[in-house]
């Protein structure tokens, strides 16, 4: 599936202006890609304005985020790439949204999973049936009733 990011920045962007709200993006820096001016960048973080009033030709699009703004009275360009944003909130009621990491690093396979892979279905038919206390360990908990959601 494509990632969830942009859509849901835009969303937010268009509830927060819609409320009368100003709307701010916290941008991590280290990320390859992101142009806005070194001197406002703090602990690897900046911090920006992104009202339709703090800046021209706003572009959220699908990758990355443009603009142009003005800092200390000098016209900038920013490009922020989408992987960069890592909030989005009200300036003044702080309401928004945190983004979670959509572009996790795979994990490098394990040995059981290499000598699975070399082994093929010859490893499947030797392994041994599951005990009682395997299967019992394995078991879902009973529903106790309340709907839940998992974060994953």
């Amino acid at each position: 599936m494509t990632p969830r990011r942009p859509y849901l920045l835009r969303a937010m962007y268009e509830w927060i202006v819609d409320n009368g709200e100003v709307p701010n993006v916290l941008v991590e820096t280290d990320v390859p890609g992101v142009v806005v001016p070194t001197e406002y960048i703090r602990d690897g973080q900046v911090v920006l304005n992104i009202s339709p009033v703090a800046v021209r030709d706003l572009v959220l699009g699908d990758e990355f985020v443009m603009c142009r703004g003005r800092f200390a009275g000098i016209d900038r360009e920013l490009t922020l790439p989408l992987e960069s944003i890592r909030a989005i909130y009200c300036r003044d009621s702080g309401e928004g949204l945190a983004f979670e990491d959509e572009y996790p690093v795979e994990a490098e396979p394990s040995r059981v999973d290499e000598a699975e892979a070399q082994t093929g279905d010859a490893a499947l038919s030797k392994q041994a049936t599951p005990g009682k206390d395997e299967v019992a360990a394995n078991a879902k908990p009973e529903a106790s009733g309340k709907p839940s959601l998992k974060l994953v």
